[in-house]
């Protein structure tokens, strides 16, 4: 495997994705992490996010930081450059052209699209690919690959649910709400729908693939249920901050798979720490490129309850209920950005 020491230029933190149409706004920044060397040894990592939305922000932030982090521990270079795929194929599978062309050592995908379109893109020259965040890696064929690894974000979907009972035992109608686009879905819905059955409870289901449509599908739901449910569902959290004032002011709780939901204005969530995602993600990128070995994917310690006590307090909800529910029980606020 191919390693280098080499500091990131000024010309080269200047250099846009020029493949086919794609502009430089595919190409969000780039660092080195460089400490005083002490071998001859360096990495050049491409981070690859599919979108823009706290979730993946917040996963970026903590491999960025991690790798920069180890390099000063061990004394080498970690190069790395970002880009974004604006949630579009095309202009993903126009980056994985850029980044095997462009001779990376590893490539860490933040989530779905992103990881299958570099998984493809990789594949000529079996570069390492450690994604992040991908909640059932096996529905979306990133298994059984040589070169591919990486953190799954998992969810508890009956954990969430026995939430919305604990606080509402009377529950009649559950919202379920997402997008039928989005890979992270498709298993946590069926899920909800199978719980839901089971306990006779009635359910209505939105769905969208851009803003407007998940506000009208969230705007729809208002006096129709008594609680909605969202799994990790990108297209929604990208407007998770208008869809939970809308539900809000609504008087309706909103359960979801992210804590990056609720500092958005989301009720509650029960699942993993993002920040901890990502620096494990980091860490297990180093660890390919060290020992040539590709392990299999790592499934994230979940379990964690997040409120949102502003929306609580809005909705007059009282939820000590939780405390028995899991090991902790972590309070935000909604958050300014």
């Amino acid at each position: 495997m191919k390693k280098f020491v080499a500091i990131l230029s000024a010309a080269a933190m200047m250099t846009s994705l020029a493949a086919c149409g794609a502009t430089a706004d595919t190409t969000t920044g780039s660092s080195a992490a460089t400490a005083e060397a002490t071998s001859g040894d360096g990495y050049k990592i491409a981070i690859v996010q599919q979108m823009d939305h706290s979730s993946l922000d917040e996963i970026r932030t903590a491999i960025e930081a991690e790798l920069d982090a180890k390099a000063a521990e061990k004394g080498i270079t970690i190069e790395y450059k970002d880009f974004n795929g604006q949630n579009d194929a095309t202009t993903l599978n126009q980056i994985g052209t850029q980044v095997v062309s462009d001779g990376y050592d590893a490539v860490i995908p933040i989530a779905t699209l992103a990881a299958q379109c570099m998984a493809t893109a990789c594949e000529s020259t079996q570069t390492p690919v450690i994604y992040a965040a991908i909640s059932n890696p096996e529905d979306v064929d990133l298994t059984g690959i040589d070169y591919v690894t990486g953190t799954s974000d998992a969810l508890n979907t009956q954990s969430i649910l026995d939430m919305m009972l604990a606080v509402n035992p009377d529950l009649k109608t559950v919202g379920l709400l997402y997008s039928n686009s989005e890979a992270n879905s498709t298993t946590p819905i069926a899920e909800a729908k199978e719980y839901l059955d089971a306990k006779g409870i009635a359910y209505i289901e939105k769905t969208g693939n851009t803003n407007d449509e998940i506000m009208t599908a969230a705007a729809s739901l208002v006096g129709q249920v008594d609680a909605v449910f969202t799994p990790t569902d990108n297209v929604v959290m990208a407007a998770a901050a208008a869809v939970s004032e809308t539900l809000t002011e609504g008087g309706i709780p909103f359960y979801t798979g992210a804590d990056s939901f609720v500092t958005a204005g989301a009720f509650a969530t029960c699942g993993v720490n993002y920040t901890e995602l990502g620096t494990y993600t980091a860490d297990m990128a180093l660890e390919v490129l060290e020992t040539g070995t590709v392990p299999e994917y790592h499934v994230m310690d979940g379990g964690i309850i997040t409120v949102n006590t502003d929306t609580a307090a809005a909705l007059g909800i009282d939820y000590s209920v939780f405390n028995d529910l899991a090991s902790q029980v972590v309070e935000v606020t909604t958050s300014a950005e």
